[in-house]
Order: C-alpha cells, then structure tokens, then sequence
C-alpha cells in the first residue's frame, strides 16, 4: 500500500505539529490519504455483505420464533406468556454472554450512540448479544451493533496491513467501515456519513478527511447491498415510510413545535435516566438483573396484549417494521390504546436500553411517532406535522446527534418531507436544548458495562 504515515491521514507530522489543524489540501493530494480513499472503498465491500447477512440472518430468526412458531402451536398471535419466557430466556443469554465473553458485549444503548472503536477480539460476543437482543424481542435496534462490526472487522483488516502503521489511518477505516455497515440498517449512505461525523465528532477541516472516506465506504455498501437484495430476494431497508397522510405547514403546527418537542425529549429523557439506572445494576449483578429486566420488559408487552388485544409485537422488537402500520392509519388507533403503547413501549425501551445490546435509534423513532399520532388531532396541528415533530424530538434527546435525526426523519417523511423540514428543524433545536438543561439538572453521566469505554 501506499504511504499511511500520520501525515497522510491527518495526523501529526514534522511539518504538522500534534494539535494543529492539518493542512487540508496538501493531505487531500498524498498518496497516503488516496491510499485511504482505496482501502475504504475495498472495505466496504465485505463489511456491507457480512452487515447484510446478519441483519438477513436475524430479521429470519425473528420471524421464527414471533411468527412461525406461535403458528405451529395454533396461534394467531404470541400469547401474554410466550412473550415473558421468550424476554426470560433473552435476559439470561444475554447477561451470560455480557459477563463471560470480551468486550461486554459491546456498546450500553443508554449512553446513545458511539462508544469508541472496537477490538477485533470483542466481536464474538457483540455479535452474539445484539443477535440475541434482536432476535428474541428486546426493544432496541440493529444501528449500534453494526458500528461496531463494521469498525471492527475495518481494524481487522487494517492491522494486517501497512496500515497499522497509522493510529490516524486505522481509525479513518474504521470510521469508514462502520458507515459501510451501518448504511445497510438505514438503507442510505447519507444518514451513515452524517452520523458518523456527529458520532466521531471532528471539527473544522478534519470534517472533510473523516467525510471521504465515509462516503466512498458508504456507496460502495449501498451498491453491494441493493445488489444482494436484488440477488437472494431478500427485501432490502427502505427508509421512506409508506401511506403517511399528506398535509401542508401552516402556521398552527409551527406554534405547536416547542411543546410537543418538549414533551417529547422530556419523556426521552426519563426512558434514558431508566436506562442508565438499569445499566449501574446490570453492571454489578449481570446475569440476574438482565434475566430480570427481560422479564419485566416481556411482562410490558403481555400486559399491553391482554390490556388491548392487540398483539405483544406492538412493545416488542425495535418498531421500524411497524412503523408503517402506525402512521398509514392513524385515526384506527383510539387515545386509551396509544397511551398503553407509549407506556408500555417506552418502560420496555428504558429497560432495554440498560440491560441488552442493541441500537437506540428506531424505538426512539417509533415513540416520538405514537406520540405524534396522539397530539395530531390538536387544534391547528396536523397529524403528519405532529409525526414529524415527535420522531425528530424523541430521536435527538436519545442520541444527541441534532444532525443525523433531522437527515433520518427527513428521508422517513419521503415525498412529505419538504413541507415538514421547518418543523424538524425547529424540533431538533428545541429537543436539543431540552436534554441538555435536563442533564445538567440531573447530572447524568454515563453508565459502563464494567470495563471502560473507549473513546471515539
């Protein structure tokens, strides 16, 4: 390979003295950072169809154990009780891969998303808790999971490599290999590299050398997995959620924007005190405080079923699939019903976040969008602006990347976005805002899973 010198990712050098600004145009000219720009395309090739295979591989375990099993025992849907053995049983894998194998399993979804780059020797059992979290039913998603294998398996290649002689380049490539995988989960290249910069945080010009790389590893991913999806006929992400009621702005829904997106990040940011409570004793009693937190959350959704009739599968699992089942039909949902939901999900996403592994991005999405359900009918708010408003809020106070959610929720409204991009800005400011004088008041940290985190 090509130079890989600190110089030529970024880093210190003689001319570049450590804690300078580098400079940005004779880096973009080396032959070190184009070999970069290379490695990270040819990553991007097997960490987007080993990141296709597992989500492939999980979204078919799920299907078996929530759909073709309850079938087989003559169910038209999981019972109460099937729900709590399955979050048992999750609970108690989970916390024995969390305790027994490196890496803790991987990132705590409580403290967002991030948590540094991840070791190689770490990836068995990341792997295995968040398939077990997803497969069995917790409420978190894929996103957090698939940073991490992408950012480890990039490490894994690059130390085979003359790579590994750059601390800056390795980390580049993991960058650009965790946006690889994470652009499977989000169907769009885009969303992965806004993330990943508000994620590793570079500042001024150093944002275009993190960028680079991210886009090229990105599309490269993006093209490999529409082209399996194409191949093996498997459905592929989409993030444009289909039948969302078309509605103008009007001055009414922007009046509306800062008390919803206050509630929204308020209740978001109870759900992550939860999470983080639950993180410090997980911590201390792994096994018996996650065989106990998936009970509670199993417990959440056959309360929710009995309560309602409707199925578990509603408090259950991350909420992309149902997403589109939410905001199709709005007006099918009665008050008393989206109210259980949210309590009901959203104590399940306060113990998950603390307890499996998992991403938090999407049961954030799929509350903000219930609660945006629930204040449409609002006098002067619209239910597609109240959507719009919920999801931005709720997903912001959760992950603190103001950026990511407005792109997220821009791509979910499809065709509807443009008339709703006002208000989803204004909501991530006011979100923003919120979380952070709510942690200051609360003096929120972060919880560890008994090992120290790295830094991104």
């Amino acid at each position: 390979m090509s130079d890989t010198s600190p110089a030529a990712a970024g880093g210190a050098s003689p001319g570049n003295p450590a804690g300078s600004a580098p400079d940005l145009g004779s880096v973009l000219a080396s032959r070190g950072y184009h070999g970069l720009l290379l490695a990270a395309a040819v990553v991007g090739l097997p960490v987007a169809v080993i990141a296709f295979g597992f989500l492939a591989a999980v979204t078919s375990m799920q299907k078996w154990v929530w759909q073709s099993l309850p079938t087989q025992f003559g169910w038209d849907q999981p019972k109460a009780w099937y729900a709590v053995l399955v979050l048992a049983v999750a609970g108690v894998l989970v916390g024995l891969v969390v305790a027994r194998l490196p890496g803790h399993g991987g990132h705590i979804a409580a403290n967002g998303l991030g948590g540094g780059t991840t070791q190689p020797i770490d990836l068995p059992g990341v792997v295995l808790a968040a398939a077990l979290t997803l497969v069995l039913g917790a409420v978190l998603g894929p996103e957090a999971p698939l940073i991490a294998l992408g950012g480890g398996l990039a490490i894994l290649a690059a130390n085979r490599t003359r790579l590994r002689e750059s601390p800056q380049g390795v980390t580049l490539i993991a960058a650009a290999g965790s946006a690889a995988a994470i652009a499977t989960v989000f169907g769009n290249p885009l969303v992965a590299a806004v993330l990943m910069l508000e994620v590793v945080g570079f500042a001024g010009s150093q944002v275009l050398l993190v960028l680079l790389p991210c886009l090229v590893s990105g599309g490269i991913g993006a093209l490999i997995f529409t082209g399996m999806g194409n191949w093996t006929g498997l459905k592929v992400p989409s993030l444009a959620v289909p039948g969302l009621p078309g509605a103008p702005l009007d001055w009414g829904d922007l009046l509306w924007v800062i008390p919803v997106a206050v509630l929204a990040a308020v209740g978001a940011q109870v759900l992550r005190r939860v999470g983080l409570r639950v993180a410090k004793v997980c911590a201390g009693h792994t096994v018996t405080a996650t065989t106990i937190a998936g009970l509670l959350v199993g417990a959440c959704a056959g309360a929710y079923a009995l309560i309602t009739g409707r199925s578990v599968l509603d408090v259950l699992e991350s909420g992309e699939a149902a997403l589109p089942v939410l905001v199709s039909s709005p007006h099918s949902w009665s008050i008393a019903t989206l109210l259980l939901l949210l309590a009901f999900k959203g104590a399940a996403y306060g113990l998950s976040l603390g307890s499996f592994r998992g991403g938090p991005t999407f049961p954030a999405v799929y509350l903000g969008a219930v609660l945006g359900v629930l204040v449409g009918p609002l006098p002067g708010l619209g239910t597609t602006a109240g959507i719009a408003i919920g999801m931005t809020a709720a997903t912001t106070a959760v992950l603190r990347l103001p950026v990511t959610s407005i792109v997220l929720v821009v791509l979910l409204l499809g065709t509807q976005a443009a008339s709703q991009i006002p208000v989803i800005m204004l909501a991530a400011a006011v979100s923003m805002v919120t979380a952070a004088v709510l942690d200051g008041r609360g003096h929120i940290g972060s919880a560890s899973s008994g090992q120290p985190e790295p830094k991104a």
